[in-house]
C-alpha cells in the first residue's frame, strides 16, 4: 500500500525531467558507478530543495537515482524509509527525537544525534550522516510593524497579550497542532491556554501571508523559511527555551549505506556548506520567487562546484 502511495506522491520516477547532474568536485572524491537510490522527501519547499540536492549530488558520481521528492508528512516519509519504498531522505534532529523516538528529554543536540545514531541503527536499519549547519526549529512569527506597535519580543510578549484578552488569533498548522512537542507543551512551557476559538489550524504555505496580513496575529513557521524576511515578519525569541533544535541530517538505510559507504563522503560536503543564511535563501527563491526546487538545487551545487555546470 505505501509503496503505491509514493509512486502517486512522488515527483516522477527516474530522474528524467532533465538531463543528469554532470561531474564536478563530488566526482573527485567519490565514484558511485553501478549504484542506485530512490531519493524522497517530506512535502514542503525545504525538503524538496534538500531532496533534488541529494538527486543531483549522486547523479554526478554516477549513481542511479529515482525520484519519489515529496512523499507526504513525517511519519508517511519515515515509514517509506524504515519500509525500504525509499533509501533515503533529510530528516530533522528534533523530529526523530521527539516523534519517532518519542524522547521527552531536553539534550543538547550533539548528543541527540550521538543517540539517534547508535539506536536508529542498532532498532531500525537507518545510518545518520553529517549534519547541516542549519537548524529548522519552530517559531512564531508576527508582522514587524504589529509586533513593534505591540512591543512583542518574544514568545513570553506573545503569552502575556494571550493571557491579556486581546484581540488576535493563533494560527498552526496541522502537524505543529497534534504534535507532543507543538502547541500543547508550547502551553505548558509559557503558562498560557489558547482558546481554541482563538486557534486556527491553517495549511503551512498560507501562514506566513495571513500573518503578514494581520488575517493571524501570531503564525508559527519553520525558522528557515525565506518568506520570514521577504515578507518582513519578526521571529519572536523562544526566551524559554521550549523548541528543541531541529538540525537536517541525510539519513540513509543501512543496507543500502553498506553497499556503498562512501556515499557519506557525498553528503558531508554539502551539509557543511549548508548554514542557516544559505538554506534560508534557497527557500525562499522556491517559496517566495517561484523557482522550481531542482533549479534552485542545481544551481546552488553549480555555483559551490559541486556538480558541473
Amino acid at each position: 500500500m505505501l509503496a503505491a502511495v509514493l509512486l502517486l506522491a512522488g515527483c516522477g520516477g527516474l530522474s528524467a525531467s532533465g538531463p543528469h547532474a554532470s561531474a564536478g568536485s563530488l566526482a573527485e572524491q567519490v565514484d558511485l558507478s553501478g549504484q542506485t537510490y530512490v531519493v524522497g522527501s517530506k512535502n514542503f519547499d525545504e525538503q524538496q530543495v534538500l531532496c533534488q540536492i541529494s538527486i543531483a549530488a549522486l547523479e554526478s558520481v554516477g549513481a542511479a537515482v529515482t525520484d519519489r521528492c515529496n512523499v507526504g508528512g513525517s511519519d508517511v516519509t519515515r515509514q517509506a524509509l524504515v519500509h525500504g519504498d525509499i533509501s533515503t531522505y533529510w530528516e530533522y534532529t528534533g523530529t526523530a527525537w521527539a516523534s519517532f523516538l518519542t524522547e521527552t528529554r531536553k539534550l543538547p543536540d550533539d548528543e541527540v544525534l550521538r543517540e539517534l545514531r547508535e539506536r536508529d541503527r542498532a532498532e531500525n536499519g537507518v545510518v545518520w550522516l553529517d549534519r547541516a549547519g542549519f537548524d529548522n526549529t519552530y517559531a512564531f512569527v508576527v508582522d514587524g510593524t504589529t509586533a513593534a506597535r505591540l512591543h512583542l519580543d518574544s514568545i513570553s510578549d506573545m503569552a502575556a497579550y494571550l493571557r491579556s484578552g486581546q484581540p488576535g488569533s493563533v494560527c498552526v498548522e496541522t502537524e505543529y497542532n497534534s504534535r507532543a512537542d507543538g502547541l500543547r507543551g508550547l502551553q505548558q512551557a509559557y503558562d498560557m491556554e489558547i482558546p481554541r476559538d482563538r486557534t486556527e489550524v491553517v495549511e503551512q504555505g498560507l501562514i506566513f501571508q495571513s500573518t503578514a496580513d494581520g488575517v493571524c496575529l501570531f503564525g508559527e513557521v519553520a525558522a528557515t523559511d525565506g518568506r520570514i524576511p521577504g515578507l518582513g515578519l519578526k521571529v519572536l525569541d523562544d526566551d524559554r527555551g521550549y523548541h528543541i533544535t531541529y538540525s537536517a541530517v541525510p539519513t540513509i538505510r543501512q543496507d543500502v549505506f553498506d553497499r556503498a559507504p562512501q556515499v557519506a563522503e557525498v553528503f558531508a560536503p554539502i551539509a557543511a556548506a549548508l548554514d542557516q543564511p544559505t538554506i534560508q535563501r534557497l527557500n525562499g527563491r522556491v517559496s517566495a520567487g517561484g523557482e522550481s526546487p531542482r533549479d534552485v538545487a542545481r544551481a546552488w551545487l553549480t555555483q559551490r562546484g559541486f556538480i558541473g555546470g
